[in-house]
This record gives structure tokens, C-alpha cells and sequence, in this order.
């Protein structure tokens, strides 16, 4: 596939301790995306303050890599064409109560501080390399072809 794009998903601590994991793998197999990359782990404070770090100076900063922390996560590399946005169209707005139905956090979440799942933004570009990288070293992602590509891409 000539256009694809990697992309960074990660499930949070509140999914993984309701069991939602395989929910979020299956929304996204499903959609057609390719899985390169996946672990689980507690992530160490120090990634959680260099993954969260453009919101330093925010008031919830400390909220967030307080819970990014509190259990384990999964993160994961997904790719596909324009798979960024497909990510971020699939698991619905940052605020559950404005995610609509039928999108992960819209049918999962119910608090803004509890939304599941993280995925990098679109609109930030690097934002992928920059995630990837930081969670991932390159031997760890996964070069394969996708047995049903030609079904899913003209």
C-alpha cells in the first residue's frame, strides 16, 4: 500500500481494567487498519510526563500522567491509509458526553478524565513520529502484508 501512514492508539488504564482491550483492537481490525505494534506495560513517570508534555503548564497535567500511571496500558501502532484521522474519527471527541454514538469513547466513556483511549492528533503533525518513538524502539514494529489489502484500497 503506496499511502500508508503509521499511527499511534493507546488503550488507558480505564479500559484495560474494564476489559475493553479487545474492543478497541477488534473497532479497528474491523475498520481495516493493519496492527504493526502492540505491548502492555505500566508506563514509567517519565514517559507519562514526556508523552503528556505539550500540557506541562496546564492545570490537569499532573491529573493526567497521575493516571496514565495508575495501571497498565496498551499501546499500539496501527497503519493504513490516512490512519490518523480514521483513529481519530473512530474513537470520537476527547469529551465522552460530545462523542457520538458508535465511536469508542461515544459507546465506552463516560468522563473526560476516564475516555479509554488516546490516539495521536491529526492535526499535529510529527505527532506520530514523536509518539511511536517514544514508545516504541523500530526492531518492535511489525512489517507484514495485510492478507486482505487489495479488498480494502483501490
Amino acid at each position: 500500500m503506496a499511502d500508508a501512514e503509521r499511527t499511534f492508539v493507546m488503550v488507558k488504564p480505564d479500559a484495560f481494567a474494564r476489559g475493553l482491550i479487545g474492543e478497541v483492537v477488534s473497532r479497528l481490525e474491523e475498520r481495516g487498519l493493519k496492527l504493526v505494534g502492540i505491548k502492555i506495560e505500566n508506563m514509567p513517570r517519565e514517559r507519562a510526563e514526556e508523552h503528556y508534555g505539550e500540557h506541562e503548564d496546564k492545570p490537569f497535567y499532573d491529573d493526567l500522567v497521575e493516571f496514565i500511571t495508575s495501571g497498565p496500558v496498551v499501546p499500539m501502532v496501527w497503519e493504513g491509509q490516512d490512519a490518523t484521522r480514521q483513529v481519530r474519527q473512530m474513537i470520537g471527541e476527547t469529551d465522552p458526553l460530545e462523542a457520538e454514538p458508535g465511536t469508542i469513547r461515544g459507546d465506552y466513556a463516560l468522563d473526560l478524565g476516564r475516555n479509554v483511549v488516546h490516539a495521536a492528533d491529526h492535526e499535529d503533525e510529527g505527532a506520530n513520529e514523536r509518539e511511536i518513538s517514544l514508545h516504541f524502539d523500530e526492531d518492535e514494529l511489525v512489517d507484514y502484508e495485510q492478507h486482505d489489502a487489495e479488498w480494502l484500497y483501490e
